[in-house]
């Protein structure tokens, strides 16, 4: 859905509008109207809180209750969302604000009509909170119709972003980059594979790099083999559709620091010869998010004009099984020369990662991080909603955490225990893909990740296997399906680097 996007310093109440959004907080008897929502609640008789208190609303987090004004204001409807207690001091967190907006903005976009022109009248006093707002609402937008068949168009969204906070309007700029961003992420993801194989993705990526202005390389199946890139080869090799490892970069003259964001791209994972289980299979789609959130990143990072130097590499292949696939206890030589040997051939993005690893550090970065939907484990440690942060530095990953914090991102730090290095000895090879155990897998995957990652080469590794893909109903602004988690992370990261 295309949307445009801008602010306003006029009373609410007295914008045209299809629809004003307001938050209310919960406490006391009834809901309370938050910053920004006074001017309406006082146009109605009685205090649209109170009305909102007949309705059972009591403010609680992304709660929604829509109202037709009656002409109390000159929006015809009144949407209020829950922001829950107010701080005891200072501003709304920005990510209840983001989500509350996608909240909103979701029930409307869900009419037939579609949004229309929203007027934001959430708590925006400071520009952070007018980019939160608008960030948010432009997320809740979100909707993938690409195989839907009929007239399904809804007219252009306009969301007007009601603040008179300086330097509002170049956050609210910032927030549609990141949007957009996002987007790209998640319509990657929710594209089906057949329409997305890894010279789809490569394809995707050129066209990308060329409206961005990024400067790119692609190497396809027969330079990855003279290359010597025998992760890629030997996961790709049983697919009918061959690998490709992308190179995307943004300099900037001023640049003082070098960023490597690596990004897992398997376009679909059946599992190789260790076949995955059918109800583990549908949603193998997503194996890409890695890649994808690199691309969508290194797009936001050029159009942001950051003052970086930021090298994107996604890892493409497609693993699947077939009388050319790879087996277990084959061994395959990494770019570079470390040899490993394939116990499971369902542990095969930390095979592709492993040689795209290798070369981003030829690019000599300040920081590599990398990024993945790596583990099942993943989801059995943290969940849906929280993605796991492992570094071999303790600075670097309270770094990363950090970082997604500010980008309203759960995240969570990780350790990298040594003693889990020894159950991935091999007999034959340097070392193994896979523990003779299976405890403690998300680990021992990132432990095998940190064996190509030469010393003092500071690294950061995101596993968002779960967090990458909304197998449940939409809430805040997430919605089912492709989440775009880890692409605002990725650039903030990017900005932090360019200070």
């Amino acid at each position: 859905m295309s949307t445009s996007l801008s602010v306003n310093t006029e009373s609410p109440s007295s914008l045209d509008a299809d629809a004003v959004v307001v938050g209310y907080h919960s406490g006391g008897d009834a809901p309370e109207p938050a910053s920004g929502a006074h001017d309406v609640d006082t146009a109605f008789s009685g205090g649209l809180a109170q009305t909102l208190s007949l309705l059972g609303a009591s403010g609680t987090p992304e709660e929604v209750h829509t109202l037709a004004s009656l002409g109390a204001v000159k929006a015809p409807v009144v949407v209020a969302v829950g922001l829950g207690p107010a701080p005891a001091e200072g501003p709304v967190d920005s990510d209840i604000l983001s989500r509350a907006a996608g909240a909103a903005l979701r029930s409307l976009a869900s009419r037939p009509e579609g949004a229309g022109r929203v007027v934001l009248a959430l708590p925006a006093d400071t520009a952070a909170e007018a980019g939160a707002v608008a960030l948010g609402a432009q997320l809740g937008l979100y909707g993938f119709d690409r195989y839907r068949t009929g007239d399904r168009e809804k007219a252009p969204a306009t969301l007007v972003v009601a603040s008179s906070a300086a330097d509002a309007g170049d956050a609210v700029e910032r927030a549609a980059v990141l949007a957009e961003a996002v987007t790209l992420t998640r319509d990657l993801v929710n594209t089906a594979p057949a329409d997305l194989v890894p010279e789809d993705l490569a394809s995707a990526a050129q066209e990308i790099a060329q409206q961005a202005g990024l400067r790119i390389e692609v190497l396809d199946e027969r330079a990855l083999s003279e290359g010597g890139y025998g992760g890629l080869t030997g996961v790709g090799q049983g697919s009918a559709n061959p690998p490709r490892l992308v190179r995307l970069a943004h300099t900037h003259p001023e640049a003082t620091k070098t960023v490597a964001f690596v990004g897992k791209g398997i376009t679909f994972d059946s599992g190789g010869l260790s076949l995955k289980p059918a109800g583990s299979m549908d949603w193998m789609k997503s194996d890409m998010a890695g890649a994808a959130s690199v691309l969508a990143a290194m797009r936001a990072i050029a159009t942001l004009g950051l003052k970086v130097n930021a090298v994107g590499y996604l890892a493409v292949a497609e693993n699947m099984p077939s009388g050319t696939a790879q087996r277990p206890s084959d061994v395959l030589t990494i770019y570079g020369g470390r040899t490993v040997e394939v116990l499971n051939t369902d542990a095969e993005g930390r095979l592709v990662m492993a040689d795209a690893l290798v070369r981003a550090q030829e690019d000599a970065p300040d920081l590599v991080v990398d990024i993945a939907t790596l583990t099942g484990a993943q989801l059995v440690a943290l969940g849906t909603r929280v993605f796991a942060v492992m570094s071999n530095d303790d600075e670097v990953r309270g770094e990363i955490v950090s970082a997604a914090g500010e980008a309203g991102e759960a995240s969570w730090p990780m350790p990298l225990p040594e003693e889990l290095r020894a159950g991935l000895d091999s007999s034959v090879a340097d070392i193994a893909n896979v523990a003779g155990e299976r405890w403690g897998g998300m680990l021992s995957a990132g432990v095998f990740l940190k064996e190509f990652i030469e010393d003092g080469v500071k690294w950061a590794h995101l596993d968002i296997a779960g967090p990458s893909f909304n197998q449940g109903g939409p809430h805040g602004y997430t919605p089912k399906g492709g989440t775009g988690a880890g692409t605002r992370t990725l650039v903030r990261i990017a900005e932090e680097y360019a200070r």
